[in-house]
């Protein structure tokens, strides 16, 4: 086991004046779970082949352990990947896909024999060992891949968005049998994902990129109660924070009547961030016009447009975009209702109109 190391790493590729990652300075700690998040085409899956071995690194640096590996061969890296279509041998048994690379590695038959039977055993593929894989189901697949990773013993696990061709249900059960495997081997492992809530419910930190650029590494919790930007904001929580522009005045920036303190050094408009479950009905507040009830038993969310002009999205928020308001379950409105809502200071944070960096 041991610690990753990023160091300013960048990765442009050929044709390209932009970073598809961007001076990346990033640690992984000793046994780890450590999650990197993003949407399409953030950097995410380029520092993970970096990581690997697979990308070339243009600057900077990358460690395993004390050992600069920035270029050294993937094979000499004592790492182990998992890919998102799991790359299994169709014309070999689940044993022999598990234990192939360390035939190809000169390890004893019995030695081999020995770590495909115990990642077997904590996979619960015991059953399913002399089968071929078109005759597992995708999530058995899955586990095969994980086995074939586990049975090499590496210092570092690589996942690359491993569940993303499982149907919804069996992604909610893979993923914790996943972070409980981790957890009970203890190996270092850098996991993609695409899938906040994926990240969020798996990750001992989270590593939330965009455009290359690493916006904020942090544990879930303080990902979801501080945000270092709008975008993480924005990103981070399902459903999404409400980001809402508005102006200052006197110190003070207004939602219809909710009036909010703003810090000196916010310039004439700010951002509002706002939780689903930080609005509350309330008359000294703001008005939505409802569009859209979901109602999903233990909770509902209300979706609707802001009845004051003055009230507009952040640009950090995508076009089309709506207010969410948790809402009591037992009494949702109607689509056509209006609805007043209001929050506490508490609940409400502040981004900078221009930079999106945190205020407050």
């Amino acid at each position: 086991m041991a610690t990753v190391v990023f160091e300013n790493a960048s990765r442009i590729y050929p044709g390209s004046t932009i970073p598809a990652v961007n001076k990346l300075n990033l640690e992984v700690k000793d046994g780890e779970f450590l999650v990197l998040v993003g949407p399409s085409g953030c950097g995410k899956s380029t520092s993970l082949r970096m990581l690997a071995g697979l990308e070339e690194v243009d600057s900077g640096r990358i460690l395993i352990g004390d050992k600069d590996v920035t270029h050294v061969a993937p094979k000499d890296r004592d790492i182990a990947m998992v890919f998102q279509s799991y790359a299994l041998y169709p014309h070999m048994s689940v044993a022999e896909n598990m234990g192939f690379a360390l035939k190809i590695s000169g390890i004893a038959k019995e030695e081999r024999d020995r770590r495909v039977l115990e990642a077997a055993k904590l996979l619960d593929l015991e059953a399913f060992l002399d089968r071929k894989p078109k005759a597992l189901s995708g999530g058995q697949r899955q586990r095969v891949a994980m086995g074939r990773a586990i049975v090499r013993e590496p210092q570092v696990f690589l996942m690359d968005e491993p569940l993303s061709n499982l149907d919804a249900k069996l992604r909610v059960a893979t993923r914790t049998q996943i972070a409980a495997l981790q957890r009970r081997l203890g190996i270092t492992t850098v996991y993609v994902t695409h899938d906040q809530v994926e990240a969020m419910t798996m990750g001992d930190r989270v590593a939330v990129l965009k455009d290359g650029n690493l916006q904020q590494v942090d544990t879930p919790r303080n990902l979801y109660d501080k945000p270092a930007n709008a975008f993480v904001a924005g990103f981070i929580g399902s459903p999404a924070m409400n980001l809402l522009k508005t102006s200052v005045s006197a110190g003070k920036a207004t939602l219809g009547k909710l009036s909010i303190d703003v810090p000196a050094s916010a310039g004439s408009s700010v951002i509002v961030g706002i939780r689903p479950e930080g609005l509350m009905a309330g008359p000294d507040g703001f008005s939505v016009k409802v569009e859209v009830v979901e109602e999903l038993g233990s909770d509902a969310y209300v979706y609707g447009q802001p009845v004051d002009s003055s009230i507009t999205f952040a640009q950090a928020v995508e076009e089309h975009a709506q207010i969410i308001v948790r809402w009591d379950p037992k009494n949702p409105p109607k689509p056509g209702d209006t609805i007043t809502v209001s929050a506490q200071a508490s609940a409400i944070h502040l981004f900078d109109a221009v930079s999106g960096e945190r205020l407050k």
